[in-house]
Protein backbone atom coordinates (compact mmCIF):
# COMPACT_ATOMS: atom_id res chain seq x y z
CA UNK A 1 0.00 0.00 0.00
CA UNK A 2 1.35 3.41 -0.90
CA UNK A 3 1.92 6.20 1.59
CA UNK A 4 -0.95 8.14 0.03
CA UNK A 5 -3.36 5.26 0.59
CA UNK A 6 -2.50 4.81 4.24
CA UNK A 7 -5.22 6.06 6.63
CA UNK A 8 -4.55 9.33 8.40
CA UNK A 9 -6.23 10.29 11.64
CA UNK A 10 -9.95 10.61 10.78
CA UNK A 11 -10.96 11.99 14.16
CA UNK A 12 -8.96 14.95 15.45
CA UNK A 13 -9.18 15.06 19.22
CA UNK A 14 -11.31 17.90 20.55
CA UNK A 15 -9.10 20.68 21.98
CA UNK A 16 -11.30 20.82 25.08
CA UNK A 17 -10.75 17.12 25.71
CA UNK A 18 -7.00 17.61 25.35
CA UNK A 19 -6.96 20.46 27.86
CA UNK A 20 -9.07 18.50 30.33
CA UNK A 21 -6.85 15.42 30.12
CA UNK A 22 -3.73 17.55 30.54
CA UNK A 23 -5.02 18.23 34.04
CA UNK A 24 -5.45 14.56 34.93
CA UNK A 25 -2.56 12.33 35.95
CA UNK A 26 -1.95 8.94 34.41
CA UNK A 27 -2.19 7.53 37.93
CA UNK A 28 -5.75 8.84 38.22
CA UNK A 29 -6.62 7.48 34.78
CA UNK A 30 -5.45 3.98 35.70
CA UNK A 31 -7.67 4.11 38.80
CA UNK A 32 -10.71 5.26 36.84
CA UNK A 33 -10.12 2.67 34.12
CA UNK A 34 -9.70 -0.02 36.78
CA UNK A 35 -13.15 0.89 38.10
CA UNK A 36 -14.38 0.38 34.52
CA UNK A 37 -12.85 -3.10 34.49
CA UNK A 38 -9.69 -2.30 32.50
CA UNK A 39 -6.52 -3.40 34.29
CA UNK A 40 -4.05 -3.46 31.40
CA UNK A 41 -3.74 0.13 30.15
CA UNK A 42 -0.24 1.20 31.32
CA UNK A 43 2.40 0.67 28.61
CA UNK A 44 5.33 -1.15 30.20
CA UNK A 45 8.77 0.19 29.41
CA UNK A 46 7.57 3.57 28.13
CA UNK A 47 9.42 5.96 30.45
CA UNK A 48 10.20 9.65 29.88
CA UNK A 49 13.52 10.01 28.10
CA UNK A 50 13.98 13.41 29.75
CA UNK A 51 12.87 14.53 33.19
CA UNK A 52 10.28 17.27 33.31
CA UNK A 53 8.52 16.54 30.04
CA UNK A 54 4.98 17.95 30.05
CA UNK A 55 1.85 15.84 30.24
CA UNK A 56 0.82 15.22 26.63
CA UNK A 57 -2.45 13.96 25.17
CA UNK A 58 -3.13 12.70 21.65
CA UNK A 59 -4.59 9.99 19.51
CA UNK A 60 -2.41 6.95 18.85
CA UNK A 61 -0.74 6.58 15.47
CA UNK A 62 0.55 3.03 15.58
CA UNK A 63 3.69 1.46 14.11
CA UNK A 64 4.70 -2.20 14.34
CA UNK A 65 7.99 -4.06 14.24
CA UNK A 66 8.53 -7.84 14.21
CA UNK A 67 11.76 -9.76 14.81
CA UNK A 68 14.58 -9.08 12.37
CA UNK A 69 14.75 -11.32 9.32
CA UNK A 70 17.96 -11.04 7.35
CA UNK A 71 16.37 -10.72 3.91
CA UNK A 72 14.04 -7.95 5.08
CA UNK A 73 15.81 -6.04 7.84
CA UNK A 74 18.45 -4.29 5.75
CA UNK A 75 19.60 -0.69 5.36
CA UNK A 76 18.08 -0.83 1.86
CA UNK A 77 14.64 -1.37 3.42
CA UNK A 78 14.73 2.21 4.73
CA UNK A 79 14.04 3.42 1.15
CA UNK A 80 10.92 1.25 0.77
CA UNK A 81 7.49 2.96 0.67
CA UNK A 82 6.54 0.72 3.58
CA UNK A 83 9.15 1.93 6.00
CA UNK A 84 9.44 4.02 9.12
CA UNK A 85 10.13 6.95 6.78
CA UNK A 86 6.84 6.38 4.97
CA UNK A 87 5.00 6.06 8.28
CA UNK A 88 6.37 9.37 9.54
CA UNK A 89 5.14 11.14 6.41
CA UNK A 90 1.64 9.80 7.13
CA UNK A 91 1.53 11.03 10.73
CA UNK A 92 -0.99 13.83 11.30
CA UNK A 93 -0.12 16.80 13.48
CA UNK A 94 -1.07 16.28 17.11
CA UNK A 95 -0.87 12.49 17.06
CA UNK A 96 1.24 10.43 19.44
CA UNK A 97 3.35 7.86 17.60
CA UNK A 98 3.05 4.56 19.48
CA UNK A 99 5.61 1.99 18.37
CA UNK A 100 5.52 -1.74 19.06
CA UNK A 101 9.20 -2.69 19.27
CA UNK A 102 8.54 -5.89 21.26
CA UNK A 103 10.62 -4.57 24.14
CA UNK A 104 13.85 -4.97 22.15
CA UNK A 105 16.56 -2.92 23.85
CA UNK A 106 19.59 -3.41 21.60
CA UNK A 107 18.30 -1.75 18.41
CA UNK A 108 17.16 1.87 18.30
CA UNK A 109 13.90 2.29 16.41
CA UNK A 110 14.42 6.01 15.65
CA UNK A 111 17.34 8.40 15.78
CA UNK A 112 17.77 12.14 15.65
CA UNK A 113 16.92 12.62 11.96
CA UNK A 114 13.61 10.74 12.13
CA UNK A 115 12.66 12.41 15.39
CA UNK A 116 13.51 15.81 13.91
CA UNK A 117 11.14 15.12 11.00
CA UNK A 118 8.40 14.03 13.40
CA UNK A 119 8.85 17.21 15.39
CA UNK A 120 8.67 19.25 12.18
CA UNK A 121 5.41 17.52 11.21
CA UNK A 122 3.84 18.44 14.53
CA UNK A 123 3.80 14.99 16.11
CA UNK A 124 3.05 15.48 19.81
CA UNK A 125 5.22 12.67 21.20
CA UNK A 126 6.87 9.31 20.56
CA UNK A 127 5.98 6.37 22.80
CA UNK A 128 7.58 2.93 22.53
CA UNK A 129 8.44 -0.16 24.54
CA UNK A 130 11.77 -0.17 22.69
CA UNK A 131 14.70 2.25 22.61
CA UNK A 132 15.99 5.15 20.55
CA UNK A 133 19.48 5.90 19.22
CA UNK A 134 21.47 9.12 18.80
CA UNK A 135 20.10 10.06 22.20
CA UNK A 136 21.79 13.46 22.42
CA UNK A 137 20.45 14.37 19.01
CA UNK A 138 16.98 13.07 19.83
CA UNK A 139 16.88 15.23 22.93
CA UNK A 140 18.04 18.15 20.81
CA UNK A 141 15.04 17.84 18.46
CA UNK A 142 12.65 18.80 21.25
CA UNK A 143 10.36 15.85 20.44
CA UNK A 144 9.03 14.44 23.75
CA UNK A 145 9.92 10.74 23.94
CA UNK A 146 8.80 7.92 26.23
CA UNK A 147 10.91 4.79 25.72
CA UNK A 148 12.89 2.09 27.53
CA UNK A 149 16.33 3.61 27.06
CA UNK A 150 18.76 3.98 24.19
CA UNK A 151 21.18 1.93 22.13
CA UNK A 152 23.64 2.63 19.32
CA UNK A 153 22.64 -0.05 16.75
CA UNK A 154 19.95 0.80 14.16
CA UNK A 155 16.52 -0.81 14.08
CA UNK A 156 17.45 -3.36 11.39
CA UNK A 157 20.03 -4.86 13.77
CA UNK A 158 17.19 -6.45 15.69
CA UNK A 159 13.83 -5.56 14.13
CA UNK A 160 11.87 -5.62 10.88
CA UNK A 161 9.40 -2.80 10.29
CA UNK A 162 6.02 -4.12 9.13
CA UNK A 163 3.33 -1.45 8.86
CA UNK A 164 1.49 1.43 10.45
CA UNK A 165 -2.03 2.30 11.57
CA UNK A 166 -2.97 -1.22 12.58
CA UNK A 167 -3.55 -2.81 16.01
CA UNK A 168 -0.32 -3.35 17.92
CA UNK A 169 0.93 -4.64 21.27
CA UNK A 170 3.07 -1.97 22.92
CA UNK A 171 4.38 -2.64 26.40
CA UNK A 172 1.94 -5.53 26.70
CA UNK A 173 -1.08 -3.32 25.96
CA UNK A 174 -3.37 -3.65 22.93
CA UNK A 175 -3.29 -0.30 21.13
CA UNK A 176 -5.61 0.49 18.23
CA UNK A 177 -5.24 3.48 15.91
CA UNK A 178 -7.01 6.53 17.37
CA UNK A 179 -7.09 5.28 20.95
CA UNK A 180 -6.24 8.13 23.31
CA UNK A 181 -2.78 8.20 24.87
CA UNK A 182 -1.83 10.27 27.92
CA UNK A 183 1.82 10.48 28.97
CA UNK A 184 3.46 12.06 32.00
CA UNK A 185 6.17 11.31 34.58
CA UNK A 186 4.49 8.01 35.49
CA UNK A 187 4.55 6.72 31.91
CA UNK A 188 1.96 6.16 29.19
CA UNK A 189 -1.69 5.21 29.68
CA UNK A 190 -4.24 4.25 27.04
CA UNK A 191 -7.91 5.24 27.05
CA UNK A 192 -9.91 3.17 24.53
CA UNK A 193 -11.55 5.67 22.21
CA UNK A 194 -14.97 4.09 22.77
CA UNK A 195 -14.70 4.77 26.53
CA UNK A 196 -13.47 8.37 26.36
CA UNK A 197 -16.84 10.01 27.01
CA UNK A 198 -17.48 7.75 30.01
CA UNK A 199 -13.98 8.10 31.49
CA UNK A 200 -13.56 11.86 31.17
CA UNK A 201 -16.11 13.09 33.75
CA UNK A 202 -15.13 10.34 36.19
CA UNK A 203 -11.47 11.29 35.92
CA UNK A 204 -12.23 14.97 36.48
CA UNK A 205 -14.26 14.12 39.59
CA UNK A 206 -11.55 11.75 40.86
CA UNK A 207 -8.93 14.51 40.62
CA UNK A 208 -11.23 16.96 42.38
CA UNK A 209 -12.00 14.56 45.21
CA UNK A 210 -8.33 13.64 45.72
CA UNK A 211 -7.37 17.31 45.82
CA UNK A 212 -9.96 17.81 48.57
CA UNK A 213 -8.61 14.76 50.43
CA UNK A 214 -5.09 16.21 50.26
CA UNK A 215 -6.48 19.34 51.89
CA UNK A 216 -7.91 17.20 54.67
CA UNK A 217 -4.54 15.48 55.10
CA UNK A 218 -2.88 18.89 55.40
CA UNK A 219 -5.44 19.73 58.08
CA UNK A 220 -4.40 16.67 60.10
CA UNK A 221 -7.33 14.35 59.35
CA UNK A 222 -6.31 10.66 59.81
CA UNK A 223 -6.56 8.23 56.90
CA UNK A 224 -9.17 5.73 58.20
CA UNK A 225 -12.50 6.79 56.75
CA UNK A 226 -10.85 9.52 54.70
CA UNK A 227 -9.09 7.51 52.01
CA UNK A 228 -11.04 5.69 50.78
CA UNK A 229 -13.84 7.94 51.99
CA UNK A 230 -16.59 6.51 54.15
CA UNK A 231 -20.16 7.81 53.99
CA UNK A 232 -19.51 10.63 56.45
CA UNK A 233 -16.46 11.78 54.50
CA UNK A 234 -18.38 11.60 51.24
CA UNK A 235 -21.08 13.78 52.76
CA UNK A 236 -18.50 16.36 53.88
CA UNK A 237 -16.95 16.32 50.44
CA UNK A 238 -20.28 16.85 48.71
CA UNK A 239 -21.03 19.71 51.07
CA UNK A 240 -17.67 21.32 50.22
CA UNK A 241 -18.61 21.36 46.55
CA UNK A 242 -21.58 23.58 47.32
CA UNK A 243 -19.58 26.26 49.08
Amino acid sequence: MSVEAQPLDPKPLDPGVIETLKGITTATLTTVLLKKGLRNVWLRGAKPLKAGQPRIVGRAFTLRFVPAREDLATPESWASPKSTRGAIEAMPAGCIAVVDAMGVKDAGIFGDILCARMQKRGVAALVTDGVVRDVAGVLGTGLPVWCDGYAAPPSVAGLTFVDWQEPIACGGVAVFPNDIIVVDDDGAVLIPQALLDAVLPLAVEQERQEAWIMGEIDAGVPLPGLYPPNEATKARYEASKKK
